[in-house]
């Protein structure tokens, strides 16, 4: 089986990281990234749709149609915001995206980078992780063959990224003794890139992956 891929948030940390990981698969065929603005990367296996606002997509429904998976990697910081904001930006945004391309796409696996704490519940007093949770379960709900939740906790970028957050280089130094200590609270972004592949080719039975499942399901081997 190969892959054809739509993928948002390609400028991001997250996002450029899978993207990445995904070009270099022998399983994914092509990837199509989903961007507000032109990300400056040229592969024979890539394509991109520029779409300026992501609640406006019908003009772009021929585009986004005759795809196995999404991987929707974009996303915002609640630090700042108000709750409607962030809701808008990370709940209505999402769903208003996924809606769409499991109408053109029936036999589509969206994937959704979610966060490590996301409050399934939608009742705990943490903003973001609430309307996280809340966002979550709502996917769940669409007509896919199938929706994986990723709750991935801190990540070590690939090395060739270029798009790495500011903030990483004051914790960086964690990773290798997080990574030591225990195997619930840090992945690398390749792993988190491999696990959405693998999630997708051998139909994963669990709808919430959190760091552990995401490291195990990254070294999955498939057979040619």
């Amino acid at each position: 089986m190969k892959l054809k891929v739509i993928l948002t948030g390609a400028t991001g940390m997250v996002g450029e990281g899978v993207l990445l990981e995904c070009l270099e698969h022998p399983k994914v065929e092509k990837v199509l990234m989903v961007n507000r603005k032109h990300c400056d990367l040229e592969h024979p296996k890539l394509a991109e749709c520029l779409v300026p606002d992501f609640f406006k997509l019908d003009e772009f429904e021929k585009q986004l149609t005759g795809y196995d998976a999404c991987y929707f990697c974009a996303g915002v910081s609640s630090v700042g915001m108000k709750e409607p904001e962030y809701r808008r930006l990370t709940y209505d945004l999402t769903l208003h995206f996924a809606e769409k391309v499991a109408a053109l796409n029936p036999k589509m696996t969206f994937i959704y980078v979610s966060g490590k704490a996301t409050d399934s519940t939608e009742k705990g007093r943490v903003m973001w992780a609430r309307v996280k949770g809340e966002t979550e379960n709502a996917l769940t709900r669409l007509p896919f063959k199938a929706v994986y939740n990723f709750r991935p906790g801190i990540m070590k970028p690939k090395p060739a990224q270029r798009n790495v957050n500011a903030y990483y280089k004051y914790f960086s130094w964690l990773y290798p003794i997080l990574r030591a200590l225990s195997q619930n609270m840090a992945s690398t972004i390749s792993e988190v890139g491999l696990a959405m592949i693998n999630s997708v080719l051998i139909d994963y039975p669990k709808s919430i992956l959190e760091v552990k499942d995401i490291n195990e399901l990254a070294k999955t081997h498939l057979m040619d």
